[in-house]
This record gives structure tokens, C-alpha cells and sequence, in this order.
């Protein structure tokens, strides 16, 4: 589980290949303190496992299905990435709950500085933006925003200065994929009003079975 709040601005160092997908390396400082091997990390908003630590970096592997579902595709040598630890149970909770599970990738659409901050608007994939609402929680390659408009697929998030300066984000132009994780809790909510899998009832049939319609 993660928090949204970017701890570090890492680099990819090397990208390599093996049977169970890919091995990034990025070069860090702040998030290997405490840091072990078989942790959890985001890296831009991707939870992965550190397998190997250095004096200035760790390896994190990642999966072909993660690989396909998220931003890790377009990774080159050199481009910075969000990190962030794992967070420790007793440990100080801001930003929103992120599980590091990308959604979809979605396109930034647009891009309005104002003064040091800015707002960006961004293309969600077909099917996410019924689990967004104004004023709610986002994780956009990892960092915890809050949403200042939506319309259609279009969302957007205002960013400010801080934010802007220790993430990748200002490093963003039109275009550029980012990846998108929706609030948790959305999710839940939905699978509990419709019904699961195992053939449960949804909530709305449950209502009408005890003698409530619709008006």
C-alpha cells in the first residue's frame, strides 16, 4: 500500500530482459534508506519488487502482465520516474490509498501553466472515468491528486508548485502516457451495489425484492 506522495525523483539506468519479463535499474538515494530486498515499490505509480540493492540504486523486476497494463512499456535509459516506499503500518498516512495496481494509461490532453502551478487535463481510458468524481482522489503515475473538473473521459487535476517541482510531472508535455490508478474505494463500492461473481444479488434487486421502486 502506498500514499501517493512522491518520496523521490529516480533515474532508469538499464533495462534488461529475462524469462519473467523485465529488470529496471534506477539510480536513487532517499528511498534506499530502509529499503530490502523483496520490497514493495512505485515507480511511477506501478507497485514492483526490489530484487537486488547497490550503493546508489536498486533493480526492480516486473511482470509481462504489468509490463502490458502500464507505462513501463515506453520506459527508455534515462527518463525520471516517481518513487515511493511501501507504507510502514505505523507510519504517518497522507496523499490517499494507492495499491500501486494501474488501471489503464491514460494521454495527456492538455497542459495550462499558471505561474508555478498548473493544471492538466488528461484522456482516461473507457470504462475509468465512472469511478472519478470532482473533487475526489486520482493517482496519476503514483502522485495523490485531487479532481478539479471532469467532463466525458476528460479530467482534470490541479498540480501545485510542490508537486510540480518533486515529480515528474513538469517534466510532462502533451501527448505522454501516464498511469492511472482510481480510488480503491470506488471500486469496492460498485462490486458491493451490483453483485459479484459468486452469484451474489446485487444491492439495487435486493432493495426491489423487499418492496421498494423506482419512482
Amino acid at each position: 500500500m502506498f500514499t501517493g506522495l512522491i518520496e523521490e525523483l529516480g533515474t532508469v539506468r538499464r533495462i534488461s530482459t529475462n524469462p519473467e519479463g523485465r529488470v529496471f535499474e534506477i539510480t536513487a538515494k532517499k528511498v534506499l534508506e530502509q529499503l530490502a530486498i523483496g520490497d514493495s515499490i512505485a515507480i511511477d505509480g506501478t507497485c514492483l519488487s526490489v530484487i537486488s540493492l547497490k550503493n546508489d540504486g536498486f533493480t526492480a523486476q516486473a511482470v509481462q502482465e504489468t509490463i502490458a497494463r502500464s507505462t513501463l512499456n515506453y520506459f527508455r535509459n534515462g527518463i525520471k520516474v516517481n518513487l515511493e516506499r511501501a507504507m510502514p503500518a505505523v507510519g504517518r498516512f497522507g496523499g490517499h490509498f494507492v495499491q500501486g495496481h494501474v488501471d489503464g494509461i491514460a494521454v495527456i490532453s492538455n497542459i495550462v501553466n499558471s505561474g508555478r502551478a498548473a493544471v492538466i487535463r488528461i484522456d482516461l481510458p473507457v470504462g475509468l472515468t465512472r469511478y472519478v468524481v470532482v473533487k475526489g482522489s486520482i493517482a496519476i503515475d503514483g502522485i495523490s491528486l485531487t479532481v478539479a473538473e471532469k467532463s466525458g473521459n476528460l479530467v482534470s487535476v490541479s498540480v501545485i508548485p510542490l508537486t510540480l517541482h518533486d515529480t515528474n510531472l513538469s517534466l510532462k508535455k502533451n501527448g505522454d502516457y501516464v498511469n492511472i490508478e482510481v480510488d480503491m474505494i470506488a471500486k469496492y463500492v460498485e462490486q458491493f451495489v451490483s453483485g459479484n461473481s459468486d452469484g451474489d444479488t446485487n444491492l439495487v434487486e435486493k432493495i426491489r425484492s423487499w418492496g421498494y421502486k423506482n419512482k
